[in-house]
């Protein structure tokens, strides 16, 4: 059993959704075997921002990566959603 660090992009669809509800929602939607280790808002352009999330995943069940995705999708808000990184620890 690995474990994978992994960094996401999280855009919203407007400069109105509520980036700290965003970041308040992902321990929820995330998936058993995935841990939330940091989270911060950037800048991307014209007043837009995102929010960029690292996490810790166990990588023993092979679907665990589209099911984060998933969860990553289904917050109110998000446009979309972009790995950005990932390594094996």
């Amino acid at each position: 059993m690995g474990r994978i660090a992994a960094q996401y992009d999280l855009m919203p669809e407007s400069t109105d959704v509520p980036l700290d509800s965003v970041i308040d929602s992902l321990k929820s939607v995330v998936p058993n075997g995935v841990t939330v280790i940091e989270t911060k808002i950037v800048p991307v352009a014209f007043g837009l921002k995102k929010v960029v999330a690292g996490f810790i995943i166990d990588d023993s069940d092979e679907s665990i990566g589209s099911k984060l995705e998933d969860g990553l999708r289904s917050i109110k808000g998000i446009e979309n959603v972009e790995c950005i990184s990932n390594a094996l620890l």
